[in-house]
């Protein structure tokens, strides 16, 4: 699918612990010190209390950031590592508009598994045969795989689908599923509650693009935000805002654990990288197999 180039690029903004830098780059003025002229687009997402969307696991190209892309209305955006993997290696055989990855992205969530403080579950391999709720073929889905495989064999790792973080958090609150996996601002939400949390682990983002934007526009957004790096880790409370505001006034700002918050300036997607991660994302029948780094990764803003 060809989309012609635009003057002003579009770029996707979701959940903000996906795009904090991006926000704070736009919003400091950051991306217009650089010369760009960009046009930021919002998608609904799983992390916001008032989100509607149902996430179908069979239906990832559905998704509300996934179709803006496809029928031209964004050229970049971000999402985790592994659900930027699927999309980069699977759009051409579903004859969808082309992405490559184009770096290591910028946010490393903090994502955690939370059960009820009423549960009997005390350690992650006491979630043996029980569903976590998760995002399917998404950040939540992924890391919670890489935290259990650590203690349960594959086919002891169940995950199901209950709806937003909002919904998930209720859900074992109410016992309706043993386990939850989350995310900023909601693990603080859930602490604040007072679920348990019995394992935590950082995920990191990476970044996509169509063909048409060029390499030099892409280094000049990636240094906008590796600046939004720096602001964040300075003075992390002065932008807690951003992820408190997703709630719905569940979290005040200065509710935000925001020592979980963590950012490094986006950076090359190696070969190495690659093959672990695609190679760990085909091991878990995420993704399909056959991909090379070659017609999947293009480092363009490094050339």
């Amino acid at each position: 699918m060809a989309v012609e180039a635009r003057t002003k690029p579009q770029v996707a903004v979701m959940n903000a612990v996906h795009d904090l830098p991006v926000l704070v780059a736009r919003d400091e003025g950051y991306f217009k010190d650089e010369g760009l002229d960009l046009e930021f687009v919002t998608t609904p997402g799983m992390a916001q209390a008032s989100t509607s969307h149902y996430v179908k696991f069979d239906s990832v190209f559905d998704r509300p950031l996934d179709s803006v892309y496809n029928d031209g209305g964004i050229d970049q955006y971000r999402m985790c590592e592994w659900g930027i993997m699927k999309r980069a290696v699977e759009a051409e055989s579903q004859s969808l508009r082309g992405r490559k990855i184009v770096a290591l992205g910028a946010s490393m969530s903090k994502f955690a598994i939370v059960v009820s403080n009423e549960s009997k579950i005390y350690e992650p391999e006491m979630l043996k045969d029980k569903p976590i709720a998760v995002t399917p073929n998404n950040g939540s889905d992924f890391t919670t795989l890489k935290m259990m495989e650590g203690f349960l064999e594959q086919a002891h790792v169940k995950r199901t689908n209950v709806g937003s973080m909002l919904k998930r958090l209720e859900a074992v609150r109410d016992g309706r599923v043993a386990a939850a996996s989350l995310m900023e601002p909601w693990i603080s939400v859930a602490q604040k509650w007072g679920l348990r949390i019995l394992i935590e682990s950082h995920s990191t983002r990476a970044e996509a693009a169509g063909d048409e934007l060029d390499g030099p526009t892409l280094k000049k957004m990636f240094s906008a935000q590796a600046r939004a790096v720096e602001a964040i880790e300075k003075d992390p409370q002065k932008y807690a805002h951003y992820l408190a505001r997703e709630t719905g006034g569940l979290l005040k700002p200065e509710e935000l654990q925001t020592w979980r918050l963590l950012h490094a300036a986006p950076q090359p997607y190696t070969r190495e990288r690659f093959d672990d991660t695609y190679n760990w994302t085909v091991k878990w029948d995420m993704t399909v197999p056959g991909a090379t780094y070659e017609n999947t990764v293009d480092n363009r803003a490094w050339k």
